[in-house]
C-alpha cells in the first residue's frame, strides 16, 4: 500500500514536471519565433517572459527536489515505525469513515 502511494506521488510529480517542461519549452519557442518582430513594449514583455520562464524552471527543480526528499523521509519513518504507521492510518481511516457516515 505504501509503494502504491509512493508510486502515485512519483507519477504525479513526473506529470507535473513534464507539463512544466512543456510550458517552458513553448515559452522559449515563442520567444525565439517573435524575437525579430517586437517593438519596445514587445521587447519588455519578452524580457518578463524570459524571467518568468527562468523562475518556472527553478521552481520546478526545487519542487522535484522537495518531493523526492519528502517521499524518502516518509518511507524512512514508515519503515522505522511500521506498527505506529498502521495504527495512525487505521485511526485516520476510522475518523474519516465516521465523518462521512454522519447524518
Amino acid at each position: 500500500m505504501d509503494s502504491k502511494s509512493e508510486n502515485e506521488l512519483q507519477e504525479t510529480t513526473e506529470k507535473l514536471m513534464r507539463d512544466l517542461r512543456a510550458v517552458v519549452q513553448d515559452g522559449e519557442e515563442l520567444l525565439r519565433a517573435g524575437a525579430h518582430e517586437l517593438s519596445e513594449k514587445g521587447m519588455a514583455a519578452r524580457e518578463r517572459l524570459a524571467a518568468a520562464l527562468d523562475s518556472a524552471k527553478e521552481t520546478g527543480r526545487k519542487l522535484q527536489e522537495r518531493t523526492v526528499a519528502g517521499a524518502r523521509a516518509t518511507d524512512r519513518v514508515i519503515r522505522e515505525h511500521p506498527y505506529q504507521s498502521i495504527g495512525i492510518a487505521f485511526g485516520i481511516g476510522l475518523l474519516i469513515g465516521v465523518l462521512v457516515n454522519r447524518k
